[in-house]
Parts: structure tokens; C-alpha cells; sequence
């Protein structure tokens, strides 16, 4: 009878490390401090492998009860992503990633000021994930009400931040042509991904060394496809 129990216990045992990876989800580490193993480029691959899954209806199936239990005595994310807070391009959603496999970092025209790059060192230095991902997207407000000069309480700081990548995108157009828009949105990724690099020191020597991965993309709200920079 004794030997019985311990069988059952046995199967029990596999069966809760083996069920959550059937959605899609690893067993989390009892803590964070430990270094996703996955390579940057795997990292970069999964995160594209996720948008052709989400463009194409085949998104992964997850038990999200399930991935709350298995996460809740530490995370392990693979990656960071920086994105707008614009309600149709949730990272976790066009990207197909469930609970605890990425950081989310959000802000109106996807902008870095020093509480994003503390919360990225933080990310990659001491959770150990392997690539930040810069994310905009078409038709984005935040980058219109920058074109358009907008004055409105703190919404003028925060664009203010754009104007580089409006300075980036040659001779000034309109908040109505989609296109111009775009350009804008596509120069404001690169600019930010170049403040990630100049002003966190921590940050580039870990891309320099090959730690970590550093890349930017445009979502389109038309399509749900994530065009990555090739440069």
C-alpha cells in the first residue's frame, strides 16, 4: 500500500511540472535572479513566432488559472517590451505570450524617461531577460497630438519627447496624413531604442557584450502584424 502512494505521489509530481508546459508555459523558478536561457535572437524569434500565430488566428491555448498558480513564487520573463498604451496594442495580446513570460512597459507614445530605464535594469540585470523590445504603432495619438503641437497639462511633457523623431522624419507634414504618421512613429521606436542605449550604461554594456538584445518594431492596428526593424 505504501509503495502505491508514493507511485501516485510520483505521477502527481510529473503531471503538475508537464501540464503547465502544454500551454505554452514552463514551470516558474521558485525566484527571479536568474538569467532567461534563452538567447537573445530566441528571444527576438519567439516574440515574432507569437505575432504570425496572433495575425494568423492560431493563437497558443493557455490555461491562465493555471499559469497564475505556476507563477505565483516568481517570475521568469523572457523579454521586455516597451509599447504604447494605446488599448489595441496590448503587448501580451499581439504577441502571444501568457503570465510571466514578459515584462510589459506602457506609456503614451511609447516614450524613455529614467523611471522606464530603471525599470528596464532592472528587467535585464537583475530578472535576467534577454531582449528589450521597442514596440509603436500605426495611427498613434500620442504621436498626431506631437505633430500638432498639443498643449494640455502633463500630455506636454510627454510629447515634447517626440519632437526628435519628428525633427528625424524630414520636412514636417500633417496629423492627418496616415503615412507621415507612420514615418513618425517608426523614427520615435529608433530614437527610443537610442536612449536606451546612451543614457543606461548598465544597459549597453549588456547589449555590447551580448547579454542582451535590443530591437524595435511597429504593430499595425489595420493588420495586427508587428513590422520588426531589420537596421
Amino acid at each position: 500500500m505504501t509503495r502505491r502512494i508514493l507511485s501516485l505521489f510520483a505521477v502527481a509530481a510529473v503531471f503538475i511540472l508537464v501540464a503547465p508546459m502544454a500551454h505554452g508555459q514552463a514551470p516558474a523558478p521558485a525566484g527571479e535572479h536568474a538569467a532567461s536561457p534563452v538567447t537573445p535572437k530566441e528571444a527576438l524569434e519567439r516574440l515574432k513566432a507569437g505575432n504570425a500565430r496572433f495575425v494568423n488566428g492560431k493563437r497558443m491555448p493557455r490555461d491562465f488559472r493555471a499559469q497564475v498558480a505556476a507563477t505565483a513564487a516568481g517570475q521568469h520573463p523572457f523579454a521586455a517590451v516597451v509599447s504604447c498604451m494605446d488599448s489595441r496594442a496590448s503587448a501580451e495580446l499581439v504577441l502571444d505570450e501568457g503570465i510571466g513570460d514578459v515584462f510589459s512597459l506602457r506609456v503614451a507614445g511609447n516614450v524613455i524617461d529614467p523611471n522606464f530605464l530603471g525599470s528596464l535594469e532592472y528587467a535585464a540585470k537583475v530578472v535576467g531577460v534577454r531582449l528589450i523590445l521597442v514596440m509603436g504603432h500605426t495611427e498613434c495619438g500620442a504621436i498626431k497630438g506631437a505633430i500638432d503641437d498639443v498643449k494640455l497639462g502633463n500630455l506636454t511633457t510627454l510629447l515634447a519627447e517626440i519632437a526628435p523623431a519628428i525633427a528625424a522624419s524630414g520636412p514636417k507634414g500633417s496629423s492627418k496624413d496616415s503615412a507621415y504618421v507612420n514615418k513618425v512613429a517608426e523614427q520615435n521606436v529608433r530614437v527610443a531604442m537610442k536612449e536606451i542605449r546612451d543614457k543606461s550604461p548598465i544597459l549597453r554594456e549588456m547589449i555590447d557584450s551580448g547579454q542582451l538584445g535590443l530591437a524595435g518594431g511597429v504593430y499595425s492596428v489595420q493588420t495586427g502584424r508587428v513590422a520588426f526593424l531589420t537596421d
